[in-house]
């Protein structure tokens, strides 16, 4: 069953914006992995500023009656890992965000394919074709890392930054929201009474929501060029930990207080990966290495994109907020 849209003002319920270049000819733009969590939030965001949207889907017939508003698209990352193999699917398109990533391989998906090649032919058919490019990476990346799912990553972000193309890569920290399979588990770990805290877990959070990355894409989106913003770091106003995190999400449904065990790295490990072997849960090897380091924003863009602090977690934003967000 399709997941809901995010609830945001859709373009009839906006400042007029009449004096942005795009008003008299709706922005083209198209998202791939749309359906997914974090292209769902970026469709609203788009949607409700008024551009013309294409989702790029692996199952296209799957999401139209969720997306009446939008053209949908077959896309499979690991059919386009050359840059003609673009062609089609970027026919009459100003901006493509890319929201594409896998947790982990299966078949005809590798890390390799979705985070990598097909990517960085994306960018180069992107750079022939004139069209702007937003591609969704992740903080924390770095050449030591042991994991497949980090290094492809920083591949992918390497080949784009070589394409010629006019790019941004937006590197979010943690997020929380409706529909996300980690923040879904993170929710559902916080309601136990019991939190196991591995002692190598000492890594900075700046957790934001889902609904402000979608809004910080359709700002990117809207820009001419994308030159000031070639990496862009995105994350909430307030560092966590993960024990603090944790006790964080708990707040919004339990006055109680779990009680944190610490645990020790060697659980930690063989258990992440006991979760990528038996696909369990969204822990991984990957976010076992991400959560002894830094997940925080150098320099965190993300008010300057939202023209507004960040959303808190947990909190309701109000509707004004993001009228004035979408009204940029």
């Amino acid at each position: 069953m399709p997941l809901p849209i995010p609830d945001i003002p859709d373009a009839s319920e906006r400042t007029n914006t009449s004096s942005h270049p795009e008003a008299a000819s709706p922005l083209r733009v198209l998202v791939l992995g749309g359906a997914g969590f974090i292209g769902r939030h970026a469709v609203a965001a788009l949607h409700a500023a008024g551009a013309h949207i294409a989702i790029g889907s692996r199952h296209p017939g799957r999401h139209q009656t969720a997306y009446p508003f939008a053209a949908m698209r077959l896309a499979r990352f690991e059919q386009l890992l050359q840059p003609e193999a673009w062609t089609a699917l970027l026919k009459d398109v100003d901006v493509v965000v890319n929201c594409v990533g896998i947790l982990r391989q299966r078949p005809n998906e590798s890390y390799d394919h979705v985070h990598h090649r097909a990517p960085a032919a994306l960018a180069f058919a992107c750079a022939k074709a004139g069209i702007r490019f937003i591609h969704t990476s992740a903080l924390g990346l770095h050449e030591r890392a042991k994991s497949r799912f980090l290094s492809s990553k920083l591949l992918g972000e390497q080949a784009i930054a070589a394409s010629g193309s006019d790019y941004a890569i937006v590197r979010p920290s943690l997020l929380d929201g409706e529909g996300g399979f980690g923040a879904r588990w993170l929710r559902g770990l916080s309601r136990s009474p019991v939190h196991g805290i591995p002692r190598g877990a000492r890594g900075g959070i700046a957790a934001m929501t889902a609904t402000d990355l979608g809004l910080a894409f359709a700002a990117l989106a809207a820009m001419p060029s994308l030159g000031a913003h070639r990496e862009v770091e995105l994350g909430g106003t307030r560092r966590y930990g993960y024990a603090e995190y944790l006790r964080e999400l708990r707040a919004d449904y339990t006055a109680t207080r779990a009680l944190q065990l610490p645990l020790p790295n060697w659980m930690a490990r063989l258990g992440a990966h006991a979760c990528d072997v038996l696909h369990f849960s969204p822990f991984s090897y990957g976010h076992w290495i991400l959560l002894q380091r830094d997940n925080i924003p150098q320099p965190n863009r993300l008010a300057e994109l939202l023209g507004r602090e960040p959303q808190a977690i947990g909190a309701k934003m109000p509707r004004e907020p993001v009228l004035a967000a979408l009204a940029k």
